[in-house]
């Protein structure tokens, strides 16, 4: 049996891959599919891809976009996630800060660099007409815990993360919410390592059947609700708005959708080319 690495973060997002993990469905194709959460982020899985420590990764539309052109040898092979992801803007419970243009110059957290949290920093910042230049500072936190740490102790001040991720430590009065800044693209893609593709097509193909089977259906398995509710902590009301805006994709990302992301971050030096579509993506 072939054993396959694969990364993504604990989020609700990835149920579909702990479910037909917990099904033994790859095992009935051959194939060891080993899950690994990356706390992280996008960074540390960048990171991994780069390092052969694993093959595929579920990973942040902007992010992996960002590190295939610096160089990480590794494709997008499908979108997962076709909707937006919804990012909350943060600042500790007892902050002075009620309203985004008082984040203005203010310090970020990040997971790390090249991180969705820094990415999506620089997204509020143009969405907000604030120097890009001037007006953004950062403070490395390595993830949800380190940022629950920094903006309680002042080593930062506010903090991007997926919305409902947050909420329970919003509702727990250690975070507030002061407003959202929704990604304006597709929030997750599968990204495999270009040697490991090349070599793995068929057990590739074989994954994306398995995965693509079941987010297809997501909403309608029975209780799906319930289930998310109690394995992420978060209340039924939030898991079924959650649900009511995320929409998945079995399908590759297109061409006018990826020039749009690399518009974007070019005009914010995220990155420092635009380049072709097949640099960035590979159909199986």
């Amino acid at each position: 049996m072939k054993q396959i690495n694969i990364g993504g973060v604990p989020e609700h997002f990835n149920l579909a891959w702990y479910l037909t993990l917990k099904e033994g469905e790859y095992k009935d194709k051959n194939i060891n599919l080993r899950w690994h959460d990356y706390y992280g982020g996008t960074g540390a899985m960048c990171k991994a891809l780069r390092e052969k420590e694993i093959d595929i990764a579920v990973i942040l539309t902007e992010g992996i976009v960002k590190d295939i052109i610096n160089e990480n040898p590794s494709k997008i092979i499908q979108t997962f996630v076709e909707t937006p992801l919804i990012w909350g803007i943060h600042v500790a419970h007892d902050s002075p800060y009620k309203t985004i243009d008082d984040l203005k110059g203010k310090k970020a957290a990040i997971s790390r660099y090249g991180s969705g949290s820094h990415l999506m920093a620089y997204i509020n910042a143009q969405n907000n007409n604030w120097d890009l230049d001037k007006d953004l500072n950062f403070e490395v936190i390595k993830n949800l815990d380190g940022a629950v740490e920094g903006l309680s102790n002042g080593k930062a001040d506010y903090f991007l993360w997926e919305k409902f991720t947050t909420k329970p430590i919003v509702d727990d009065g250690k975070f507030r919410r002061i407003g959202n800044c929704p990604s304006p693209w597709p929030c997750f893609v599968i990204a495999a390592r270009e040697d490991f593709i090349e070599s793995n097509k068929k057990d590739l193909q074989a994954i994306l059947n398995i995965i693509n089977s079941t987010t297809a259906e997501f909403k309608d398995i029975p209780s799906i609700d319930k289930t998310i509710a109690n394995r992420y902590e978060q209340k039924l009301e939030d898991v079924r708005e959650w649900l009511s805006l995320t929409e998945w994709s079995q399908e590759l990302i297109d061409k006018k959708t990826l020039d749009n992301v690399q518009k974007q971050l070019y005009a914010l030096n995220i990155i420092p080319e635009i380049v072709d579509y097949k640099k960035l993506t590979l159909k199986l």
